[in-house]
């Protein structure tokens, strides 16, 4: 663990000590135990986690997520993260906090996690930019960070873990480009919905796929940024695409992850276009995608097994509160982030079609079949080989 946390349960350790020696002395070897207690939880639904409390040698990691609009993040990377750092560390002590979309309320959950002792921290941040500051502060109490898939710029992070996420926009320009020319429009035109420009990572999704569609030659017609990722915007972006350029004005649609493929498709609707003649990409493989791609309103999205990515977040996190080093299963290599270089885990995703979706997100049980194949898309698992 870092050395002032050592120093500081050293210190206490020669105090009580001291108190016990002192009581002994005044109250003829009487004794007088004193609870404890557990530290407060706070608004932003703090929980303790990691098993049972392992005493002296417990370790307090806070983690803090973006948003809960993207159901991965309650879905998916919390519970794994829990159970990875139970399963490495079992008495860690786990923080959580979700900021709900709000930048100033991830930063005022990252001085709470602080002021609550946290040793070690995990932060996936609603913005790369602003949540440099986080870990400026603590990195000033010897704190160290994990960015958590964002890469946190210009600011001391200790390690981080995400995916190849230009690799992710390549992927999906790829399998649209091809969708395109099975259909018989190579060159598109497509309409572009990308993540939000606060997000490094949906730079990172831009620009592989702007250098896919090139390589292919398909032709961009209109081209859009989402702020918040939100399907609402999306929707809004599409609705003016679709007015600026006709309802026959374009082959496919680039959307950079499945909330935005859901806003796109409902302007389609509305437009009184058939989404299953125009191909949509995604992105998280969410239970809404992959049912509209069951159905073929949507084409494709992409996989990204959150359980590995958790597991080498609470890796890192582990050895850097025990050791101050980074230590991880995989191999690591390093990326700048504008003011340090990163040691950093980066993972393979997986594109998505109708036709392995049995074989990638059920095998690996991202997506359970019976929440997939409820209801009106029972038909539709049936024709994959999919049972609910």
């Amino acid at each position: 663990m870092p050395q002032s946390a050592w120093m500081k349960r050293a210190l206490f350790a020669v105090f009580a000590l001291v108190a016990i020696a002192l009581v002994a002395a005044g109250c003829g070897g009487g004794s007088d135990t004193t609870s404890g207690g557990t530290e407060a939880g706070s608004e932003e639904s703090n929980e303790g986690g990691g098993g049972e409390e392992g005493g002296g040698g417990s370790l307090k990691i806070a983690l803090l997520l973006p948003e809960n609009e993207t159901p991965r993040y309650e879905t998916n990377d919390k519970p794994a993260f829990y159970k990875a750092v139970e399963e490495q560390c079992s008495g860690c002590e786990i923080k959580y906090f979700n900021a709900g979309g709000d930048v100033e309320k991830q930063a005022s959950q990252g001085e709470a996690a602080l002021t609550q002792g946290a040793e070690v921290m995990v932060v996936d941040p609603m913005d790369s930019k602003a949540a440099a500051a986080i870990v400026e502060k603590a990195h000033a109490q010897e704190v160290p960070t994990v960015s958590y898939d964002r890469l946190i710029e210009n600011s001391e992070v200790a390690g981080y873990v995400s995916f190849d996420n230009e690799r992710v926009g390549e992927q999906q320009a790829e399998s649209l480009s091809e969708k395109l020319k099975e259909d018989g429009n190579p060159k598109g035109p497509i309409i572009m919905i990308n993540g939000d420009p606060a997000d490094p990572n949906a730079a990172l999704f831009k620009k592989g796929a702007h250098n896919a569609f090139e390589k292919a030659g398909v032709e961009i017609a209109k081209e859009y940024d989402t702020p918040g990722w939100t399907a609402e915007n999306a929707q809004r972006e599409a609705q003016q695409a679709i007015t600026a350029i006709g309802k026959n004005g374009f082959a496919g649609i680039y959307a950079a992850n499945d909330d935005t493929a859901g806003g796109a498709i409902a302007a389609m609707k509305g437009a009184g276009i058939n989404p299953e003649e125009i191909p949509v990409t995604g992105q998280d493989s969410t239970v809404a995608g992959l049912q509209r791609i069951l159905v073929g309103q949507q084409y494709m999205t992409i996989f990204k097994p959150i359980v590995p990515e958790a597991e080498i977040a609470a890796e890192m996190a582990i050895s850097l509160g025990e050791t101050g080093e980074v230590e991880t299963k995989e191999k690591t290599q390093m990326i700048n982030n504008g003011k340090t270089e990163v040691p950093s885990v980066l993972l393979t995703s997986t594109p998505v079609t109708k036709d392995n979706i049995k074989e990638t997100v059920i095998a690996e049980k991202f997506v359970s079949p019976e929440e997939l194949c409820e209801g009106a898309y029972a038909a539709a698992c049936k024709e994959q080989g999919i049972s609910g």
